[in-house]
């Protein structure tokens, strides 16, 4: 089975991806939580990022706030894809966590997402686009959730239009 390691700075952005939780399962993808702070427990960080893949791990999503160094420090030490998903937390509500991840130095991307639950629900759906270049039954699951999707958009359009008849 695929596999994804989630790693988070703090158990309290554990909630944020509450949705991709759900995401990868049903995409037919195994996610590895880990909770590891880039400043706090750097040699941790570095064990999960040269460790993942001997452990099948194929992407790595990184959620942080604040300084968020952390999907920096991990894609510093592997060749995995890793993406980074800001934490809108106070003061700057994600945005000083946003600029950390993307303006990344050059040879170490961070594919950088919306900060918050946008960015969160999103890591999972492009963890799977990445996988499905490689599993086949990803690319049907993922085709299937934009059908679902557009479904929704168009009765969220016909509710709208009926208000108004």
């Amino acid at each position: 089975m695929p596999k994804v390691l989630l790693v988070l700075g703090s158990n309290s952005d554990l909630p944020l991806f509450g949705d991709a939780l759900k995401l990868w399962p049903a995409l037919g993808i195994e996610v590895q939580v880990e909770i590891s702070s880039a400043h706090r427990s750097p040699q941790r960080t570095l064990e999960l990022a040269t460790g993942a893949p001997g452990q099948g791990i194929e992407v790595i999503i990184a959620g942080a706030g604040g300084a968020a160094h952390l999907a920096g420090v991990i894609a510093a030490h592997t060749i995995l894809p890793v993406i980074g998903v800001p934490i809108n937390v106070p003061p700057f509500n994600g945005f000083d966590s946003l600029l950390a991840m993307a303006q990344m130095p050059k040879g170490v991307p961070v594919a950088t997402l919306a900060a918050g639950e946008f960015g969160a629900t999103n890591s999972a759906i492009l963890s799977a686009q990445i996988l499905a270049l490689k599993y086949p039954q990803i690319q049907g699951k993922l085709t299937r959730l934009k059908e679902i999707m557009e479904q929704n958009v168009a009765f969220k359009i016909d509710a709208v239009l009926a208000g108004l008849g």
